[in-house]
């Protein structure tokens, strides 16, 4: 969470998100212009269903009802197989073998969905596209078909619990997707110890990787994005991960420690670059810390958040603040008042306005057009264009992806 995108995809753009002034990007054209439901203003190519499900996601964790022509767009999303792509820009057209189904954008949008209730039939259809590309080994990679990733295989993971299935229990060749993560966590030995890597590398190695070890707690606990801050976990020593909760003690025991040299947060960079604060792992690592019970770790880092991602979130658009409300949620922190700024009201101005707000707009308009007194009718149209001013910025940010 970044919560999780592509290992590539989301860290390209997370990092190009950061290092670009959100003035230096040009507003789209009106031929450019995406559809008015959607969340974010920049272009949704790789992480459209991504950010909105994001955004659905923490808005209902913080009591908001979202837009129905929201979610709406988000449920036209889905393939006929019940799988989702990255965006479709046409939906109307039915997928085909061009379409470049994600594993992350369907675990995101079945997270979101389930929360949101109603959605059944279309959860359902997700999971069980989900279940019919599940590698051998047990876990998913990005794409299906692809190798298997601690990112994918903890975010499908995350989707398999939102609508009760337990994972344990979702097996492909007598494999589950805790074997899957198993084979991508770290011994206690050298470099890295405890963590979890993204992937194998060509020999067959495993490196530690932040954003993978922070996706691979969630997932080895069988977590989804939005947890709850967990009863106190006791300081434990490196041991081999042979259980996923072994493993997931082992990831956590790494990122406190990573989190503690750094300051509290994790960094990362792009070749022949100095390292920077990436800020959207590190609102992963609290959700991870908190999930585990390792809260003392996760509120320092929520803290460095609230003093500096402020910048960060008002540049990357709708799936950091959506990150942010959701690690502060982990924590039992007020989202709506997190380092003096209201995460939940600068989300929603990111999108249509949420379903209360349509009310109270629609009763204004009513309440209007009862009387026949002029200047309340332009009145009221004043305040519609200033309405319009506000919710006229907007966008993403994604996994390693970006992810966790």
């Amino acid at each position: 969470m970044n919560v999780r995108r592509s290992a590539t995809v989301l860290a390209a753009v997370a990092m190009l998100g950061a290092a670009t002034p959100a003035a230096a990007a040009p507003s789209p054209s009106p031929s450019q212009a995406f559809p008015s439901a959607l969340y974010g203003d920049k272009d949704p190519k790789f992480d459209g269903v991504w950010r909105q499900s994001l955004a659905l996601l923490a808005q209902d964790t913080v009591g908001v009802k979202p837009a129905a022509k929201s979610v709406e767009w988000l449920v036209r999303q889905q393939c006929a197989d019940g799988s989702f792509a990255s965006y479709r820009p046409d939906p109307t057209t039915a997928c085909d073998a061009r379409t470049m189904l994600d594993t992350n954008a369907t675990s995101a949008a079945v997270q979101a969905l389930a929360a949101l209730g109603g959605h059944d039939a279309v959860t359902d259809k997700a999971v069980s596209w989900l279940k019919s590309v599940q590698n051998k080994d047990g876990g998913w990679g990005y794409a299906p078909g692809g190798a298997s990733d601690t990112n994918s295989t903890s975010v499908v993971i995350g989707a398999l619990a939102a609508v009760g299935e337990k994972p344990e229990q979702v097996e492909k060749g007598g494999k589950s997707p805790y074997d899957a993560l198993l084979k991508l966590a770290l011994g206690c030995d050298g470099d890295g110890a405890g963590a979890f890597a993204f992937q194998p590398d060509k020999k067959g190695e495993l490196a530690a990787n932040a954003d993978a070890t922070a996706a691979g707690v969630l997932g080895a606990l069988g977590k989804g994005m939005v947890v709850k801050p967990g009863a106190a976990a006791k300081g434990e020593t490196c041991e081999k991960p042979g259980t996923p909760e072994r493993a997931a003690a082992n990831g956590a025991d790494y990122l406190t420690k990573t989190l503690t040299k750094d300051d509290g947060h994790l960094t990362s960079a792009l070749a022949g670059s100095k390292p920077q604060p990436d800020y959207g792992n590190t609102a992963d690592a609290v959700v991870a810390l908190a999930a585990r019970g390792d809260t003392a770790q996760a509120e320092k880092s929520l803290r460095w958040l609230e003093k500096n991602a402020a910048t960060w979130a008002a540049q990357s658009g709708p799936a950091a603040y959506a990150q942010l409300i959701l690690a502060a949620h982990a924590t039992g922190t007020n989202p709506r008042d997190f380092g003096g700024t209201d995460l939940v009201k600068q989300l929603n101005a990111t999108g249509p306005a949420p379903q209360s707000a349509e009310k109270t707009a629609a009763a204004e308009e009513k309440k209007s057009d009862s009387g026949s007194d002029f200047f309340g009718v332009w009145w009221y149209v004043g305040v519609c264009l200033i309405a319009g001013i506000g919710i006229g910025f907007l966008f993403s940010n994604g996994r390693r992806k970006q992810q966790p």
